[in-house]
């Protein structure tokens, strides 16, 4: 979620599947709830994430049949992108 779907009926949705909404509320609100900033500001370091593994040919246009197959690349690209990000000396 993001600052547009942080109505009343989104959040609650959210919470009835069992997530915690994290999202600020907008500065109009007449109602303002709490929010943990923090977590919220690690939403970014996801949305990288996502982004980088896009780079990736096989995991944005899914050539997989199987699953299992686009799963495995899934988790391949992922290591990749781990790999890239150790500091070497």
């Amino acid at each position: 979620m993001d600052r547009a779907c942080e109505d009343d009926v989104a959040r609650r949705l959210a919470a009835d599947l069992g997530f915690a909404p994290v999202v600020p509320p907008k500065s109009n609100r007449t109602a303002p709830w709490g929010c943990d900033r923090e977590t919220y500001k690690r939403r970014n370091e996801v949305e990288r994430l996502f982004r980088r593994l896009k780079g990736f040919r096989q995991v944005f246009s899914r050539f997989e049949k199987l699953d299992v197959m686009f799963l495995g690349f899934v988790v391949f690209a992922l290591i990749i992108e781990a790999l890239r990000s150790v500091d070497t000396p």
